[in-house]
């Protein structure tokens, strides 16, 4: 019966790791998702998505870890300096936030690195470190989604 109910968790999230793609309307060209976001330009950003719908600061706790967030419907772009850095979305890897823990532990498997109420998944063959965290509120559910570069 065990076996039963992982298949068929599994087949319940299998569509989902395909499902997260996005089009970029030049043939031939498989798109990274959201990857592809970080290391835009603030003219690239611009040009892609229009006009933000709104910006924000995002204070650190330095100075130096201040960045200008422009809010999209695709997600939060951080930038630093000149380009993006980081991305806030509501989903990824087939993954959504209000998701339980078990799907994100599922679809990731053992390359997951769970780190407090945080699940941590690198993305390897980018041009710079990338990693993808998924942080979870108390009752274990997905509450953010975050890629970011891990070099600056």
């Amino acid at each position: 019966m065990a076996r039963i109910t992982v298949a068929l968790c599994f087949l319940c999230v299998l569509p989902l790791l395909y499902a997260q793609s996005e089009e970029t309307g030049e043939p031939g060209r498989r798109p990274d998702g959201p990857a592809e976001f970080i290391g835009l330009t603030l003219e690239e950003l611009i040009n892609r998505f229009g006009v933000p719908a709104s910006v924000r600061a995002a204070r650190g706790l330095e100075e130096w870890q201040d960045d200008v967030v422009f809010v999209y419907a695709q997600g939060d772009f951080y930038v630093f300096k000149d380009r993006v850095w980081q991305v806030g979305l509501k989903a990824a890897l087939g993954i959504n936030t209000g998701d339980p823990r078990g799907v994100v532990s599922l679809v990731l498997g053992s390359n997951a690195e769970p780190r407090g109420d945080s699940l941590f998944y690198p993305l390897d063959g980018k041009p710079w470190p990338l990693m993808l965290r998924y942080d979870l509120d108390s009752a274990g559910r997905v509450k953010a989604i975050f890629i970011y570069r891990t070099d600056l």
